[in-house]
C-alpha cells in the first residue's frame, strides 16, 4: 500500500506540474474565453497564478475518491491538508523571496510552483501513511465550492490589492481595471 499511495503521489505531482503549466496559457490560447478565465489565469498576478495549481489538485483529489474507495476518507483529508498548504505556500514564498531580494525572477516564480505541488503532495503522502483525521465529503466540498467561488469573484471583481495586481501591467483582474 505504502509503495501505491506513494506512486499516487508523485503522478499528482506530474499531473498538476503538467495541467498547471497547460492552464497557465489556456485563456489566452482560448481566444480570451470566459470558460477559461474561471479556471486558468487571466493576468500574471500571484491570485490568478493560484488558480493553476488549486483545480489541478481538486482534480486529482477528486479521481483518488473515486478510485481508491477504500481510502476515500484519508485522501480526502489529505488533498484538502495538500491544497490548502499549496494555496498558502504560493503567495508566502513569493512575496517572501521578492521582499527580501526586491525583484521577481520567472524562473524563480515557476519554481515555487513546483515547490508548492511537491509540498503538497509530501504533505499528502506523510497524512495518509500517518491515518489523518478524516474530513466528511461535505466540509470538503464546502470548503473546495468558497475557495472556487473566491476564485471565480476574484477573476471579475478582484480587491485592490497586491495580491491581485499584475505586476506587468499594474491592472486588476480579467477587465484589466487600473
Amino acid at each position: 500500500m505504502r509503495q501505491s499511495m506513494a506512486r499516487r503521489k508523485l503522478i499528482g505531482f506530474l499531473f498538476v506540474s503538467v495541467t498547471g503549466t497547460l492552464l497557465h496559457f489556456l485563456y489566452d490560447f482560448s481566444g480570451k474565453s470566459l470558460a477559461a478565465a474561471l479556471i486558468s489565469a487571466v493576468n500574471e498576478s500571484i491570485w490568478e497564478h493560484m488558480k493553476l495549481i488549486f483545480y489541478p489538485m481538486v482534480l486529482y483529489t477528486l479521481w483518488e475518491n473515486r478510485r481508491f474507495q477504500e481510502e476515500r476518507a484519508l485522501a480526502r483529508c489529505s488533498g484538502l491538508c495538500g491544497i490548502l498548504m499549496a494555496l498558502i505556500m504560493i503567495p508566502v514564498l513569493y512575496y517572501t523571496y521578492t521582499g527580501m531580494l526586491g525583484i521577481s525572477a520567472d524562473w524563480f516564480n515557476i519554481t515555487i510552483f513546483f515547490v508548492a505541488a511537491g509540498s503538497a503532495y509530501y504533505l499528502q503522502y506523510r497524512l495518509e501513511k500517518s491515518g489523518a483525521r478524516q474530513t466528511g465529503p461535505v466540509l470538503w466540498a464546502t470548503v473546495i465550492v468558497i475557495i472556487a467561488a473566491a476564485f471565480t469573484a476574484a477573476t471579475f471583481v478582484p480587491p485592490r490589492i497586491p495580491l491581485f495586481r499584475d505586476p506587468l501591467t499594474g491592472t486588476y483582474g480579467i477587465l484589466a481595471i487600473g
